[in-house]
């Protein structure tokens, strides 16, 4: 049920399934390290259970960002890709159309998922975040093309998704997850968490859980999580 697929000239895999549950699909931002779910066979047999189809496009370490990162390509940015490339692309394929979608992502593509819910809401109005990378400017200064995206880590969390949450509009379905034992990213999920909470936003959360930190075994456990949080809201929307 996995393809290779081409959106916009760029690489990316699909799940289709063979019976589609319903009108909606959901798009997969991967992490840094660019692991395949098509390799994850755990994630496989949830996208069977569930039957959306789940289109993963390949966005380098350009963080999901509305910035160019010259690895991934040197004028169209990854999230004006996933906003229009890839949206285009299940509109025409699948005639699946906004706000018919969901975000997924785990880890960079975690604050990516956030970050364009927040900043895209009626277009992708259910997300799900993983071990979300969410103040990422951390990771600044290691010699990624982060270091080539922003002048400092400061213009870095400028772009940060806490700082891009809109106080009348907001995704509907919104859910994240960080295990309490993730030395990087677990604090910052835990702001995100306070910030949406002194808002009056709607948000659902699970920081307690824990497997032992940034690891596959959190991941998988949290993608059936994620996808009961998503399969409720798709059939909320219907």
């Amino acid at each position: 049920m996995w393809q290779s697929i081409e959106i916009g000239g760029k690489e990316a895999e699909a799940f289709l399934p063979e019976n589609r549950t319903s009108n909606h699909a959901i798009i997969y931002l991967h992490a840094h390290g660019e692991e395949r779910l098509s390799e994850k066979d755990e994630f496989t047999n949830l996208f069977e259970k569930y039957g959306y189809p789940v289109i993963c496009p390949r966005g380098k370490k350009g963080w999901w960002m509305d910035v160019v990162c010259e690895e991934f390509d040197p004028e169209t940015t990854p999230m004006e890709y996933v906003r229009n490339d890839v949206v285009h692309w299940i509109e025409k394929e699948l005639q699946i159309s906004a706000p018919n979608l969901a975000l997924l992502g785990i880890s960079m593509g975690g604050q990516g998922a956030l970050n364009i819910s927040y900043r895209y809401a009626l277009t992708f109005p259910i997300v799900a975040a993983i071990s979300s990378a969410v103040d990422f400017h951390k990771a600044y200064g290691q010699g990624f093309p982060l270091d080539q995206m922003f002048a400092s880590a400061e213009l870095a969390r400028q772009q940060s998704a806490v700082l891009h949450i809109h106080p009348l509009n907001w995704p509907k379905f919104h859910f994240f997850a960080c295990d309490p034992m993730d030395p990087t990213w677990f604090e910052g999920n835990e702001i995100l968490a306070s910030k949406l909470s002194s808002s009056g936003i709607m948000y659902e959360c699970d920081l307690k859980t824990s497997h032992g930190g940034h690891n596959w075994r959190y991941f998988t456990a949290m993608a059936e999580k994620s996808m009961e949080f998503i399969d409720h809201a798709f059939k909320k929307m219907s």
